[in-house]
């Protein structure tokens, strides 16, 4: 590959991930829509791509420039004349389908799909995913080759996808089908969640100024409202900042009233 072909020097340092599937792009139309494609593998982790009768050749300059840096995928593809020669080392081939047509076959969702990816090739089998040209997507014959189809099940009024956007959801799918990401987690950056003992002394902080201020002077309430005031700073998961913080407060807030009450002597 000349210099001048990569949008830029070398691209990012991506590499094969384990047994990954195989994307087949069949006839696609534009270079553009290859590197972005690219790209979109790239955030999925998947590495190999097959180009399958490419409608302006292969490689194509534009291809590059649209890959933001996804470069390595694309000068590892391989180009092929057909369909069979694309899918003839492959053990499993799963096709995406927007509209099934007179086929009988297994349909899949994205996430049902690569979950059964994952098993293949947790197994050590070779699978494919084949993705149609932009216009009309496969046809019968091309899906003939597939063992299943995966169908989206997005808003039935507009289903339209571009390439690379098609491309995208099983990128993602297949990625989330082995990430251990917890679904929510709290940023706390420089400070940490606070401990059971910090929360304590800050409630013994505010307590003891909220007695003094005469807010805590019901007797019958008092214990009602302190449970209160504790059950409200242990529902949330309070930094130590926010803490020290909250102390500042109530510091200046006695600090305050005490030079309130020193001034109406």
């Amino acid at each position: 590959m000349e210099a001048g072909m990569t949008g830029r020097d070398g691209g990012a340092d991506i590499s094969p991930i384990g047994n990954s599937p195989v994307v087949i792009l069949v006839r696609p139309q534009m270079a553009e829509n290859i590197g972005t494609t690219a790209r979109a593998m790239a955030n999925g982790g998947l590495f190999h791509m097959r180009i399958v009768a490419p409608r302006d050749g292969w490689p194509q300059e534009r291809a590059w420039r649209s890959a933001s840096g996804a470069d390595r995928i694309l000068e590892s593809a391989q180009v092929f004349d057909t369909v069979d020669d694309a899918v003839a080392d492959l053990h499993h081939v799963f096709a995406t389908c927007p509209r099934p047509r007179h086929i009988v076959k297994p349909v899949l969702t994205a996430r049902g799909g690569a979950a059964e990816l994952r098993e293949m090739t947790d197994r050590g089998l070779k699978v494919g995913l084949m993705f149609g040209p932009e216009r009309a997507g496969l046809d019968n014959e091309d899906m003939a080759r597939a063992d299943a189809l995966i169908r989206y099940p997005l808003n039935p009024a507009f289903m339209s996808l571009n390439l690379a956007q098609a491309v995208m959801i099983m990128a993602y799918e297949w990625w989330m089908a082995a990430d251990d990401t917890p679904p929510r987690t709290l940023m706390t950056n420089e400070t940490h969640v606070a401990t059971r003992g910090e929360l304590d002394n800050f409630m013994r902080h505010l307590i003891t100024d909220l007695d003094e201020c005469g807010f805590l002077r019901n007797e019958q309430k008092r214990a009602g409202m302190v449970r209160n005031l504790r059950h409200f700073f242990l529902r949330g998961e309070v930094t130590e900042q926010e803490l020290r913080t909250l102390h500042g407060v109530v510091t200046e807030l006695s600090r305050g009233r005490k030079a309130r009450q020193d001034r109406d002597k």
